[in-house]
């Protein structure tokens, strides 16, 4: 068992075996883990390979009692086919934290969904996000100021 006494399925584009079992997890295909999982949890970034990776196909791939959270960014969906799956039932709920369209107007459809948990892209806010963010930006400071500068990001 993973976490929370879970069976953790992940699916990556990049698979790391060891970091895999670190994390407690299996490493399954997407559209696997799409038709297997309980709740799916989305954290991709949008690259021309992402856009739209969870489409209308692999939205109809999810079970009808199972949960989808996007906190990662709209564009990864189908916003439509989701609607529709959410709509019909075709799966049990879902959680978006990002949207096509920042902020959600209050004609957006899915705000009459009562399946749907809709947050402000905050959802990245917790107190214990803030408190690493706070010290990753201290050592930062404290690395540079003794010429040791950490977290280097190369452009070129």
């Amino acid at each position: 068992c993973g976490s929370l006494g879970m069976h953790v399925l992940a699916w990556t584009r990049n698979p790391d075996p060891e970091r895999l079992d670190r994390a407690g997890a299996q490493y399954a295909d997407l559209d696997t883990l799409l038709s297997e999982s309980d709740v799916v949890t989305l954290h991709l970034p949008h690259t021309p390979e992402t856009d739209r990776i969870i489409s209308a196909d692999r939205v109809r791939r999810l079970k009808p009692d199972s949960y989808f959270i996007n906190t990662a960014r709209a564009e990864l969906v189908d916003e439509d086919a989701m609607l529709h799956a959410l709509r019909n039932r075709s799966i049990a709920g879902a959680a978006f934290d990002v949207f096509s369209e920042e902020p959600l107007s209050p004609e957006n459809p899915f705000r009459s969904l009562p399946n749907v948990i809709l947050t402000p892209h905050i959802g990245f806010r917790t107190p214990e996000a803030s408190r690493r963010s706070i010290s990753i930006a201290f050592d930062n400071l404290v690395g540079a100021l003794n010429g040791n500068a950490l977290n280097v990001v190369e452009t070129s």
